[in-house]
């Protein structure tokens, strides 16, 4: 089964800090992913090179064996972890706005989806709580169909009842035969849902393995994985 992405030794330097160093990594059809790491270990840079905002210094990415390009970027969402709407918008504006914009955006998907996160299409996204706009963001990208799915920190500062809402759509309205990679740094919460893990740090993957690989060989829960990998 061909990977949707493909990450081979990737590299990125932001001058003399290397962000990336030497990182290969797949992603398969039908697979949450969690990519876990703490600040500054590279996370948000592998998520925009993957996306194509982002090049790297040197290695191959590819989406479904296309090189990053104009035609991967039609086949990849990005959630960044900042807003991707105008505050003066409504909710309705920011739907036809995508929906005018990407090809593959469903306005039926995003109809379901507003009812489902209780959002009021007329609401100005000014008047929204973080957790209501972070809803907001997770429909905008989960409603194109897209074959990879990048979300930066989707549930980081909103409250609880906002992260549950959050993550029940994710497992509800995702593609899959895509594929969906999620950075967070609240992996307690966020853990329920993901097929498998990929540690990085300091720029390096260090561990990628199946959720349930971890729990039945190491006989340990991610988070504690997490601790482990990250103890100081």
């Amino acid at each position: 089964m061909q990977p949707i992405l493909e990450l081979s030794s990737v590299t990125k330097k932001y001058g003399a800090k290397l962000a990336l160093d030497e990182v290969s990594f797949k992603a398969s059809p039908g697979r949450i992913i969690g990519l876990l790491g703490s600040n500054g270990s590279g996370k948000t840079t592998l998520m925009k090179i993957a996306s194509g905002l982002m090049q790297p210094a040197s290695g191959v990415v590819r989406i479904c064996g296309e090189p990053v390009g104009s035609q991967s970027k039609a086949m990849t969402a990005f959630m960044p972890d900042k807003p991707l709407t105008e505050p003066w918008m409504r909710v309705q504006d920011a739907i036809s706005f995508f929906s005018d914009f990407y090809s593959d955006f469903d306005r039926d998907k995003a109809k379901e989806m507003v009812s489902f996160m209780q959002l009021n299409s007329r609401e100005k996204i000014s008047s929204l709580s973080k957790g209501m706009n972070e809803r907001l963001q997770l429909t905008l990208t989960l409603s194109r169909n897209a074959k990879l799915y990048l979300l930066d920190e989707p549930i980081g500062g909103v409250d609880p009842v906002a992260r549950e809402k959050i993550l029940d759509a994710i497992v509800q309205y995702y593609n899959e035969e895509s594929c969906l990679i999620v950075t967070t740094h609240l992996i307690h919460d966020i853990e329920r849902i993901f097929d498998e893990v990929a540690f990085i740090k300091s720029g390096k993957l260090i561990m990628h393995e199946e959720v349930d690989h971890i729990r039945m060989t190491y006989g340990k829960s991610v988070v504690d994985m997490f601790k482990e990998v990250y103890a100081e």
